[in-house]
């Protein structure tokens, strides 16, 4: 009777790995998407601050202008465009943080699931 239990055991530990290495799949591409979305955060982040530079270098009553779409308007003035792209920096550095917060946890995921796929393979 020993025979057909062991059969279902190892199909059962086989069905396990299988799941083990889907879920390993999957958070790595999460991962993938993760840092690539992080990355470009850090871009939009890195242009703002270039634009608060270039900002700050004009009068108070330079004429300023900004992208709606794919359109070109004049912007309320360079204070008003300072104030917001400041608050949009805020923002994106906030984004940035916790994408780098989600990248963490999900590298620790990978690193647990590969230990385990790891010691059954030994």
């Amino acid at each position: 009777m020993t025979g057909p239990r062991l059969g279902i055991a190892m199909s059962e530990d086989q069905a396990a790995l299988q799941a083990k290495v889907q879920q390993l799949q999957a958070f790595s591409g999460q991962l993938q998407q993760v840092a690539q979305q992080r990355a470009q955060m850090e871009a939009m982040v890195a242009e703002s601050k270039h634009a608060v530079q270039a900002l700050q270098g004009l009068d108070a009553d330079a004429t300023v202008y900004r992208n709606i779409g794919s359109l070109l308007v004049q912007d309320t003035g360079r204070d008003a465009a300072l104030a917001r792209i400041q608050d949009d920096l805020e923002t994106m550095e906030i984004r940035v943080k916790r994408a780098k917060d989600q990248e963490t946890q999900l590298r620790e995921r990978l690193d647990t699931l590969q230990k385990e796929l790891q010691a059954n393979f030994q």
